[in-house]
């Protein structure tokens, strides 16, 4: 069997921002695009590459955030950085419904089940589909998401996601791997002179259960794990 041909997710965004540009040499108008933001910090490099050729709405929608104090925190953050960030065309910013409950729902019977796996793959259903509806619904041109940024997430898996549904909310998905050309690390370096926020776990209980029982292994010293 052939093996399957990796496709670049980075460079498939670039080609149609290039298609996007040609139509407005040509009159066209600057599309819209509804951005799922994950956290503040990973939006900052999105945001730089993008409002050079959208006009982007952020929504942060992120049921999955525990406990609400961190959830408001990470809001306010989001905020900030969207209300301060000097862009080509204006950022504007909404706020979906907290709405835990559903996230604890979904994730029945995968509590135990390590982040990246399929608990994560629900969360990002879920998340895009709230996105992909709501950008139908308001008459985007577009709808993405930041969580390609992470060097911890799969692009395969969110591209994929991502465009079935929005074949399914009849809203175009715009291919990314936002980590690409050192688009992490470009996020780094906005965090720190933006002076933001950087949380330490991804944002559910269950990955913050994860990070804490991976710093208290890494504490231990090596008689005590033996």
């Amino acid at each position: 069997m052939a093996a399957e041909v990796k496709k670049n997710y980075q460079r498939a965004m670039e080609e149609e921002i290039e298609r996007i540009e040609g139509e407005q040499t040509q009159g066209g108008s600057v599309p819209t695009l509804l951005l799922h933001s994950c956290c503040g910090p990973c939006s900052t490099s999105v945001l730089e590459q993008l409002a050079e050729h959208f006009l982007v709405t952020v929504l942060y929608y992120n049921p999955n955030i525990f406990p609400e104090e961190e959830y408001r925190h990470r809001v306010q953050e989001q905020k900030r950085f969207t209300e301060s960030f000097p862009t080509r065309y204006p950022i504007s910013f909404l706020e979906g419904p907290y709405e835990p409950e559903k996230f604890y729902e979904l994730a029945k019977g995968l509590e135990l089940v390590p982040e990246g796996g399929e608990r994560c793959r629900k969360c990002f259903t879920q998340r895009l589909t709230v996105t992909a509806h709501m950008a139908a619904e308001r008459g985007f041109d577009y709808y993405t998401t930041t969580l390609t940024v992470s060097p911890l997430k799969n692009a395969k898996v969110l591209n994929e996601l991502g465009e079935a549904i929005g074949e399914l909310a009849h809203i175009t998905w715009l291919p990314s791997d936002f980590k690409k050309k050192n688009g992490y690390l470009r996020s780094v370096e906005l965090s720190r002179e933006y002076e933001m926020y950087r949380q330490d776990y991804c944002g559910c209980v269950y990955s913050k259960q994860e990070r804490e029982r991976k710093q208290k292994n890494q504490e231990k010293t090596p008689l005590q794990k033996m």
